[in-house]
């Protein structure tokens, strides 16, 4: 049986990847957050990545390189489901990646990547004169926004435009809209585990794609899927994209 070691442990997406192992047929090696170990015995992070054939790491971007450190000296495949990166944090992961497998997504769902896929060939598709919109929509506690879901399909957006980047706006739209652009609105409340829709609009007509997280739990269940996977994969930077076979 596959052993995991997850880094985040007592936050929400620890805490359900860890309830849904053993239905994935994986055990927990052990689980880390911020006050140390939660679960498990490993004495400290690099005792967890030593025992564990894959590290998913759900903690904070604050604690991305102790937890590459950890997966490199260990030579443990890592799973990063981290959002709020910054350009230094997707740096450290590429030289990390030189080592060792690495999986770095802001969403773990299937659904949510397979709509990744699907938004980029309609982008590919339709071209820059149909304006791109991305509502998300996540519960009041989550702190970045646009979410990093939202980014991902943005992402997509613009490489199926031949585009390396776009124009993020959130929450309000100001001035006149610049063709090819990519513009974000992100709404907070409730206990929404994660809405987005990507809204393709032209001339007399539009078109919408969508995804709706009913529960965390799918969220845990493509994280533990993407983890069984990593396991065994030469060096490299992976995305979901990878683990569904769209690549």
């Amino acid at each position: 049986m596959m052993r995991i070691g997850i880094i985040g442990a007592a936050g929400r997406m620890g805490q359900a990847i860890a309830a849904l192992a053993t239905e994935a047929n994986v055990a927990v090696a052990g689980g880390f957050d911020r006050r140390g170990a939660v679960m498990g015995d490993c004495a400290d992070l690099a005792a967890l990545a030593a025992s564990a054939d894959v590290l998913i790491d759900f903690s904070s971007p604050g604690a991305l390189d102790a937890n590459l450190d950890a997966a490199r000296m260990a030579n443990t495949p890592i799973l990063i489901g981290t959002t709020g990166l910054e350009a230094a944090h997707h740096a450290a992961i590429d030289a990390a990646s030189r080592r060792l497998a690495v999986l770095q997504t802001a969403n773990t769902s299937l659904g949510v990547n397979l709509l990744s896929a699907l938004v980029e060939e309609a982008a590919r598709r339709l071209g820059a004169d149909w304006d791109i919109e991305i509502v998300e929509m996540h519960h009041r506690h989550k702190r970045d926004a646009p979410s990093g879901t939202a980014l991902l399909l943005g992402a997509a957006a613009n490489r199926g435009r031949g585009a390396a980047d776009g124009v993020a706006l959130n929450r309000v739209q100001t001035g006149t809209r610049e063709e090819g652009g990519v513009y974000y609105a992100s709404l907070r409340g409730g206990s929404v585990a994660g809405d987005h829709q990507v809204v393709f609009a032209g001339e007399g007509e539009r078109i919408e794609l969508g995804h709706r997280a009913e529960s965390r739990a799918i969220f845990a269940r493509g994280a533990l899927r993407a983890a069984q996977w990593l396991k065994g994969r030469p060096p490299g930077r992976y995305t979901m994209t990878d683990v569904l076979g769209l690549a």
